[in-house]
């Protein structure tokens, strides 16, 4: 093969490559809020995470889904925006285990309500 082909290939290649990085990392952010939300769902049905706790907890992660979404409005997730994120990500985690496990319960009798 000629050397104008093999460029084009191997350019097609890389950006083929980069575009599936960057679609693993969105996946694996989406990923990981979904899992997170469950664990909120699991805590207000189990009553270790109270309505408001909740409301606050969801807050939190939409601040979070609000800031990827101005990130990627260029088209792109630079190396610093992603550590941002993935620290915002690992302090949501964080607030979520604290919130279920301070000793505040929703009393068994109450019926859970709100979201």
């Amino acid at each position: 093969m000629n050397k104008p082909v093999m460029k084009n290939i191997a350019l097609i290649a890389f950006a083929a490559l980069a575009a599936s990085s960057t679609l693993a990392a969105a996946h694996s952010n989406d990923a990981r809020q979904a899992e997170q939300a469950d664990y909120i769902d699991q805590g207000r049905d189990d009553g270790s995470i109270t309505w408001r706790e909740g409301i606050k907890l969801r807050r939190e992660q939409a601040a979070v889904a609000r800031l990827e979404n101005h990130y990627r409005a260029d088209g792109r997730l630079t190396r610093d925006e992603k550590r941002s994120l993935h620290q915002l990500q690992n302090q949501t985690q964080d607030h979520i285990a604290q919130e279920a496990n301070d000793g505040w319960h929703r009393p068994w009798w109450l019926p859970r309500f709100g979201r």
